[in-house]
């Protein structure tokens, strides 16, 4: 059933950045699909986040190129439309040298994090151009701009993100579609609290100039914003919301 709200979609939405900016949409009065690849967490987000708003959820894997079709058409099926879309799916792999970073390392980080929000993309672009339009921001990192040492395949795949957004934002800014791009820097997070042990980040954060991790909220202000008319003059964009870490 077509909604008289905004519609929202966001990717990776059961945990971390997705998940708050999944809550910051409920709270600006978007109806919101949740899509995961985690069953169990998508549904069990949907049952917390709906104390807050009009929410769904969606199983999806945005490395399955026929599964990202079906959940967004599902999508629009229930809600009519995609006014606003946020590709958070994404995933770290593991730490090496460049000369030492596997196939099979490197096959999975692209394919998620690049190929997986292309896929994502192209189907959120296809349902904006057919409805008349949208914002879609696409969830890179501060190593989508700098190189990060010991993370080959992750830096290779934001900066890719960075610029599929860029040719995305030229090709539909005369359709009424801007798409730009976040970059968050160091972030507390599930998928940080799992790779960084305590001792790393506090080293990490010596060099910070803030001396802290962002919060998850404070990455989805930024990706609320990026999709509300106040930004309206924004496309093409890679919103850096680091604490001024790339400033040095």
């Amino acid at each position: 059933m077509a909604s008289d709200n905004k519609v929202a979609l966001v990717t990776g939405a059961a945990s971390g950045i997705g998940r708050a900016t999944a809550a910051a949409f409920l709270r600006r009065g978007y109806v919101t699909a949740l899509l995961d690849r985690d069953a169990e967490a998508g549904r069990r987000t949907e049952e917390e986040l709906r104390s807050i708003g009009d929410c769904r959820f969606f199983l999806c894997d945005v490395s399955d190129d026929a599964g990202v079709e079906s959940a967004v058409a599902k999508v629009v099926a229930g809600f009519g439309r995609i006014d606003a879309a946020f590709n958070a799916a994404g995933i770290d792999g593991e730490i090496a040298p460049t000369a030492d970073c596997s196939i099979a390392n490197w096959d999975r980080i692209v394919g998620v994090n690049l190929r997986g929000l292309f896929l994502c993309l192209r189907q959120e672009l296809r349902q904006m151009l057919a409805h008349g339009g949208g914002a879609i921001v696409n969830c890179a990192s501060t190593t989508g701009l700098v190189g990060t040492k010991g993370m080959p395949a992750y830096t290779a795949s934001k900066h890719g993100v960075v610029g599929l957004t860029k040719a995305a934002a030229l090709d539909y800014a005369r359709s009424n579609i801007r798409v730009n791009a976040v970059c968050p820097g160091m972030t507390h997070t599930p998928m940080w609290d799992r790779s960084i042990s305590p001792e790393l980040t506090e080293q990490l954060l010596t060099d910070d100039p803030i001396g802290r991790l962002a919060e998850p909220s404070e990455i989805a202000a930024a990706v609320v914003w990026l999709c509300d008319p106040a930004a309206s003059f924004v496309n093409g964009h890679a919103l850096v919301v680091d604490g001024g870490f790339t400033a040095r």
